[in-house]
């Protein structure tokens, strides 16, 4: 009878082992972007869980994919967030990604004769509708006076943009990374402005509230090991650069040119981070790209801040 106990318990342990690992977290990630990192940094070893990456060109299609339920957390900035909160997207920040700002910019091509912000009065910009490009654009028109109607803003995905910038359709490309990086290192292009001092430089990670309620353990552990995996790549760009080189079949200089001033880490939702989040809602109110006016607060989730703690931050 004992024996027989010992293997029913031997039986239900091995069971519960195997539900734990084949439980599966779908991940949402842009550019190889958090992929690439915690490989290089050897975070995704002994991961007691599935993750499922799919990777998407920019945060629209990534939030879009998230609240149809094909993912359940991934990268995004705070631009796109609040463009998704506030069209009821079921979406809460869960952890902060602080960066500099010098990998957000207005590009030209290297023979434009623009050289500064003046300059792209009247011109053509493309951009991503509610993206941090759009951000950055609606920041420097109000710091300069600007009424939109100052600039022509065309709405196009990364991959649309980039045809339309290269064949010279429109005259600026207000874009993020790595997309500004490949611009610099590969064709040349120059930023004429850039957002310091104008936006948060702020990125989230994010997470479907189900998701939250369900998986909390396996997100928990995820955003420790983002968390430790980012601590990481501030003293091993050239390792960081590699792996995502490799990933995203892109030549090392690129990832070397972004990760060497980005100086990316993981922060957690406190009240620093309410506060720009909150400053990124205001400025879309204002512009009338959302109708309502958020309440930051309602919108993140602070219960992940011990995982980002325990990992070393």
């Amino acid at each position: 009878m004992i024996r027989l106990m010992l293997a029913g318990a031997l039986l239900f342990g091995s069971l519960e082992l195997t539900a734990a690992q084949t439980t599966t977290l779908r991940v949402g990630d842009q550019k190889g972007n958090s992929q690439a990192v915690m490989e290089a940094a050897g975070q995704l070893k002994d991961v007691p869980y599935k993750i499922e990456w799919r990777e998407f060109p920019a945060a629209a299609p990534l939030l879009e994919a998230l609240s149809a339920g094909a993912i359940e957390t991934g990268l995004v900035g705070d631009a796109p967030f609040t463009f998704a909160a506030a069209s009821g997207a079921p979406v809460k920040a869960i952890a902060a990604i602080r960066q500099t700002r010098a990998g957000l910019a207005i590009l030209v091509p290297e023979t434009s004769p623009i050289t500064n912000f003046a300059d792209l009065r009247g011109k053509k910009i493309a951009t991503g509708r509610g993206s941090i490009g759009h951000q950055l654009i609606l920041a420097a028109l109000e710091k300069n006076g600007w009424a939109a109607a100052d600039v022509q803003i065309a709405f196009l995905a990364p991959s649309d943009a980039k045809i339309a910038y290269t064949q010279g359709s429109v005259d600026a490309w207000s874009t993020w990374e790595p997309y500004v990086s490949q611009e610099e290192v590969l064709f040349k292009s120059r930023r004429v402005i850039t957002s310091e001092g104008m936006t948060p430089g702020l990125s989230f990670q994010v997470a479907r509230p189900d998701a939250i309620r369900d998986k909390r353990a396996e997100l928990t552990d995820f955003i420790r090991r983002l968390t430790a995996a980012r601590a990481w790549s501030l003293n091993n760009v050239d390792s960081y650069a590699a792996t995502w080189g490799r990933l995203m079949n892109i030549p090392t200089a690129v990832p070397q040119n972004w990760l060497s001033r980005a100086k990316i880490r993981i922060a957690p939702i406190d009240d620093g981070v309410v506060a720009d989040e909150q400053g990124t809602i205001d400025l879309y109110f204002r512009w009338g790209l959302i109708k309502q006016k958020l309440d930051a607060a309602e919108i993140v989730d602070r219960s992940f801040a011990d995982a980002i703690g325990k990992a070393g931050l």
